[in-house]
């Protein structure tokens, strides 16, 4: 085997939970029919996911979402499997990128899954011929999923979609174990600098910043928050970090992370207010959140290393990983959320797809849940992969919680 088959092989012995759907799909094929067109980050996870899309009868196509977190040898053999077509590569131009989006969408999907809502995006704008025949989609991350609010309300989302991001069996793992381990990890091997001790900056405390927030709390670091809404940032306060303006803690901080999914979070403003040595990175989605124009304008020197760009302002070294792209996928040896989180996350993928297939010609545009059904199941599989068993409500205990005059 080579190294991207070897890859997905290690990833499928800590994917429990997709194996027992894989196993199902492969029996009752239902997914026969359709053809997924999917914009993911291309490396082993998202190929066990893929396999079981095909498993269970889809023709898939895909390409990646972000031009670095593809690995290259295992988009190759993704395109060994059969049923499969992959066109993503790695450190691929802007103009290439979205070729091999067109290369997917030109496959007339009728179920696509996003992490970044771009496929969803093109077919609204570019690609309009294809509304027809699109039965619905799904989609993977925050930035994407307030996207598609955004069309929603305005009434431009043309078919429906599942929030997969926003279900607890996304959030409570994904976002907090799964964003906050790897960020760090991919910080840490990358730049071989120790987290304990310094002021740790966390830009956003939503699910995705307070994973991080805590993740390095537990590592030592002196950990602040910086946020725009007041409720998270009280509770920032209330768990125990510090919290101030992004301005303030410009001048303390040594390790920033943003985790926001917004643009101009770390700008011109703030470089020249920054100690030596400062190290930013990127933990939100697209690499709009650090300023990096304004760094490749206004710096008096650049020096590139392996995924590390360091600029010279005002004397002092601001070092930006991975080009201000997801840090935990995008640096070198970024390998992305852990497996055993993954395997919750894509197992709600695979589920929602066929939720989708089945039911998407009976909804209308718009943003759905994930739902409950679908979140219990996965959690129930993962459960039983661990060995773990749990308390059932008896009928009594239903009664009560569905009454109003039980009790009183």
């Amino acid at each position: 085997m080579d190294s991207g088959e070897l890859k997905m092989g290690w990833a499928r012995q800590y994917m429990p939970v997709l194996a027992e759907i894989r196993k199902r799909f492969e029996a009752e094929k239902p997914l026969a029919g359709a053809t997924v067109g999917m914009a993911l980050h291309v490396e082993a996870k998202t190929a066990v996911l893929v396999e079981t899309m095909a498993a269970g009868g889809a023709e898939v196509h895909i390409t990646g979402c972000n031009p670095l977190s593809t690995q290259d040898d295992v988009a190759r053999a993704l395109g060994r499997v059969p049923g499969v077509h992959c066109y993503a590569t790695r450190a691929c131009s802007v103009d290439e990128y979205y070729d091999a989006m067109d290369k997917v969408l030109d496959a007339s999907p009728n179920i696509t899954i996003d992490d970044g809502m771009d496929l969803i995006h093109r077919i609204h704008t570019l690609r309009r011929d294809l509304l027809d025949t699109i039965i619905g989609g799904c989609e993977e991350t925050t930035t994407g999923i307030q996207r598609l609010r955004a069309m929603a309300e305005e009434g431009a989302l043309e078919f429906p979609v599942i929030a997969v991001n926003d279900t607890p069996m996304k959030r409570s793992f994904d976002n907090i174990h799964g964003t906050g381990e790897s960020a760090l990890s991919s910080i840490m091997i990358t730049t071989n600098t120790i987290i304990g001790g310094k002021w740790f900056v966390v830009a956003g405390y939503g699910y995705c910043g307070r994973g991080l927030a805590r993740m390095a709390h537990g590592l030592g670091a002196k950990v602040i928050v910086t946020e725009v809404d007041p409720r998270r940032a009280l509770e920032a306060h209330m768990d125990g970090y510090h919290v101030m303006t992004m301005k303030d803690a410009a001048a303390i901080g040594e390790i920033f992370v943003t985790t926001t999914g917004n643009t101009s979070i770390i700008t011109g403003e703030h470089f020249p207010l920054m100690r030596d040595g400062a190290i930013l990175a990127n933990a939100g989605h697209f690499n709009v959140e650090i300023d990096i124009p304004w760094l490749e304008e206004h710096a008096e020197e650049k020096e590139t290393r392996d995924s590390i760009d360091t600029y010279l302002v005002n004397g002092n070294r601001i070092s930006v990983l991975a080009e201000g792209r997801l840090v935990n996928l995008a640096t070198t040896k970024g390998m992305g959320h852990p497996v055993e989180v993954m395997d919750l996350s894509f197992a709600l993928q695979a589920l929602c797809t066929e939720y989708m297939y089945k039911n998407g010609g009976d909804l209308t545009g718009g943003v759905y849940e994930v739902p409950y059904e679908i979140d219990a199941t996965v959690a129930h599989l993962k459960l039983a992969s661990l060995g773990v068993t749990i308390d059932e409500l008896s009928e009594e205990q239903k009664t009560y919680l569905q009454s109003w005059t039980a009790g009183t």
